[in-house]
C-alpha cells in the first residue's frame, strides 16, 4: 500500500511526458482517442428500437416533431432537434447518426482529463483519460444514437466549470450565467441532469468557498432549474412512458455490480471496483492522518477551496445512482443506461486507484492500468458485432428483402410484437432494401401521428381497402424470438387471399423473411 502522509493529499509531482504535456493538450489527445474508439466500427451493429425512435423523430418536419413532443418523448426533444439538423446535413446512415455520440464521449473524456489534472496531477489525468476512453459504458454510449453520451459530456464540463469558479475569489457574473445556461441545456438534453444540482451542492458545501461564491452557485442553479421547469412539468405528465420499468427487474446484482458502467463481464467489474475501493480507502486514511495532525478533516470536507478528486468523483458516481434506485419502488425511473453520465466519475475513481498504486510501486500501477485495458477489449469487440444492440437484425432483414425483391412486390410486417422490436422499423432504419416494395398495410405514416411510429392495418383490413389488388408477390417479415419459432402473423389472412408460401424462406437473427405468391 502507498505510504500515507499529509503531502499525499496534494497533486503528485509528474515525470516524463506528464511533466511536459499541458492539461489542455492531454485533454485534446484523449478526447480524440475516445472519439476514434467509439466511432470505429459503430456502423456494424444493427440499429435498434430506441435508435429507430431517434431517427424517425429527427426525420419529421419540425412542426410535426413539436406536435409529437406534446404527447410523447418531450424529454428527448432537444436531442431530436439536434439530430434533425445533423441528419439534414449528412443523412441518417448508422455511422452518421452515431457519430455525434462518439464526439460527445470525446468531449466527456477531455473534461475528465482536465478535472484529474487540476485536482490530482498530470499523471492521474493521463490514466483517467485512458480509462475513460475504454470504459465499456463509454464505448457503448459512444456508438448509440441517443442522448446519453451528450448528458455525460455536459455534466463533466459542468463540473469543470464549477471547479474553475470555486478557484476564483471573485467570479464574474458571466461565469454564473454560463453555469446556469449549461445546467439548463443539460436538463433539456437529459432530464436527470437535474440531479447534479444535488451533486454540486454537496461539492460546494464541502468546499472552503466564500459565502458570496456559495450564494452565486445557488442563484445560478435556481436559474437553471427555473429555466428547465417547462420540461420538468411536461416530463411528469408523460411519465407513463417509462412505467414499464416497474414491471421489468432493473436492480439485479449483475446490473448493479457490472452492468452500470463496466459491461457484462465480471472480470472488468472486479478490477474496477477494486481500484475504486483502493482510491476511497487511501483517501480516507490520508484524511484521518490530516485530522489527527490538524483537527477536523471529514471525508467530504476540503482542506482547500477546491475539493479533492476522490470525494468529488464519489458523490458524482453515488448520488444520482443512489437517488434513482431509492425511489424506483415508488416511481419507476431507473435503468442502467440512465446513469451513463456517471461513467466519467467511475473512470476518475479508477484512475485515482491506479495513481495510488503508481506512487507505491510503479510496476503495480502500470500492471493495473494494462489489466483494465486488456479486460475491456472483449467487451469493446462484442459491442461492434452485427446484433450487439438488443439483438436487432434490421440491417440483415433489409439486405434479405433487397437482394430478392422485384418492382411490384409488396411487404407485410409482423405487427404483433412490442413497439421497439417491430420488424416494420427495418423499413425506416434501413430503407434501401425496401425500395422495390409497396408497404400495403401502412395506415398512417409516423410523421402524421402524435407518437413516434407508424400505424398499420391488419392484412384483412388492408385487403378490404384494395391494397392487395394487382399484387402477386408478398414478402412477409415475421418477428422470431428464436430462429426456430417465428410468429405466424398474417399467414391465415394471406392464405385466404390466395397467397401460398414459397420455398424462399430467409431466416435472420430475430426474423423470418418469407415470400408468398398467388397465381391468377
Amino acid at each position: 500500500m502507498p505510504t500515507l502522509s499529509v503531502t499525499m493529499l496534494r497533486p503528485a509531482p509528474s515525470s516524463g511526458i506528464a511533466r511536459v504535456a499541458r492539461p489542455a493538450t492531454l485533454a485534446a489527445v484523449f478526447g480524440v482517442l475516445a472519439t476514434a474508439l467509439a466511432a470505429a466500427g459503430s456502423w456494424i451493429p444493427s440499429l435498434w428500437g430506441d435508435e429507430a425512435a431517434s431517427i424517425m423523430s429527427a426525420q419529421r418536419p419540425v412542426p410535426s416533431l413539436f406536435r409529437m413532443l406534446g404527447h410523447v418523448d418531450a424529454v428527448h426533444g432537444t436531442y431530436y432537434l439536434g439530430l434533425h439538423a445533423w441528419g439534414g446535413l449528412v443523412g441518417f446512415s448508422p455511422f452518421a447518426v452515431r457519430l455525434p455520440s462518439a464526439v460527445a464521449v470525446g468531449l466527456a473524456t477531455a473534461a475528465v482529463v482536465l478535472l484529474a489534472a487540476r485536482l490530482r496531477g498530470t499523471r492521474a489525468a493521463i490514466v483517467a483519460g485512458l480509462l475513460c476512453a475504454v470504459l465499456p459504458r463509454v464505448t457503448y454510449m459512444g456508438e448509440e444514437a441517443r442522448s446519453f453520451a451528450f448528458s455525460a459530456a455536459i455534466v463533466a464540463w459542468l463540473t469543470v466549470l464549477l471547479i474553475a469558479i470555486l478557484d476564483r475569489e471573485h467570479p464574474r457574473a458571466g461565469w454564473w450565467v454560463g453555469y446556469g445556461a449549461l445546467l439548463t441545456v443539460g436538463v433539456y438534453v437529459f432530464l436527470y441532469t437535474v440531479l447534479f444540482v444535488v451533486v454540486h451542492g454537496v461539492v460546494v458545501a464541502a468546499s472552503r468557498a466564500p459565502r458570496r461564491v456559495v450564494a452565486g452557485w445557488a442563484l445560478a442553479s435556481a436559474g437553471g432549474l427555473l429555466s428547465s421547469a417547462p420540461l420538468i412539468v411536461v416530463a411528469v405528465s408523460q411519465h407513463h412512458q417509462i412505467a414499464y420499468l416497474g414491471a421489468i427487474p432493473q436492480l439485479a446484482p449483475q446490473t448493479l455490480f457490472s452492468g452500470l458502467w463496466f459491461g457484462d463481464a465480471w472480470p472488468v467489474a472486479i478490477v474496477a471496483w477494486a481500484l475504486i475501493a483502493l482510491a476511497v480507502v487511501t483517501e480516507a486514511r490520508q484524511r484521518v492522518l490530516v485530522a489527527r495532525a490538524a483537527g477536523g478533516g471529514l471525508f467530504f470536507l476540503s482542506a482547500t477551496r477546491l475539493p479533492s478528486l476522490v470525494p468529488l468523483a464519489l458523490v458524482w458516481l453515488a448520488l444520482p445512482t443512489g437517488i434513482l434506485i431509492a425511489v424506483q419502488e415508488v416511481v419507476p425511473d431507473f435503468t442502467a443506461r440512465y446513469v451513463s453520465f456517471c461513467a466519467p466519475a467511475a473512470a476518475l475513481l479508477m484512475a485515482c486507484g491506479v495513481d495510488d498504486l503508481l506512487r507505491w510501486r510503479r510496476w503495480a500501477g502500470l500492471l493495473a492500468a494494462a489489466l483494465v485495458v486488456a479486460l475491456t477489449v472483449p467487451a469493446y469487440l462484442d459491442q461492434r458485432t452485427p446484433y450487439a444492440k438488443n439483438g436487432s437484425d434490421w440491417a440483415e432483414v433489409s439486405a434479405a428483402v433487397g437482394a430478392n425483391a422485384i418492382p411490384g412486390d409488396a411487404v407485410v410486417f409482423d405487427e404483433s410484437t412490442r413497439p421497439s422490436r417491430l420488424p416494420r422499423l427495418a423499413l425506416h432504419t434501413y430503407p434501401a432494401g425496401f425500395a422495390a416494395t409497396a408497404d400495403v398495410t401502412l395506415a398512417a405514416p409516423f410523421a402524421t401521428r402524435t407518437t413516434w411510429r407508424d400505424s398499420a392495418y391488419s392484412v384483412r383490413r388492408a385487403a378490404q381497402l384494395g391494397r392487395f389488388d394487382g399484387i402477386d408477390r408478398v414478402w412477409l417479415v415475421e418477428y422470431a424470438a428464436t430462429p426456430s419459432t417465428p410468429d405466424t402473423y398474417g399467414v391465415a389472412d394471406l392464405t385466404a387471399l390466395g397467397f401460398h408460401e414459397t420455398t424462399t424462406r430467409i431466416p435472420t437473427h430475430h426474423a423470418l423473411v418469407a415470400l408468398y405468391e398467388r397465381t391468377r
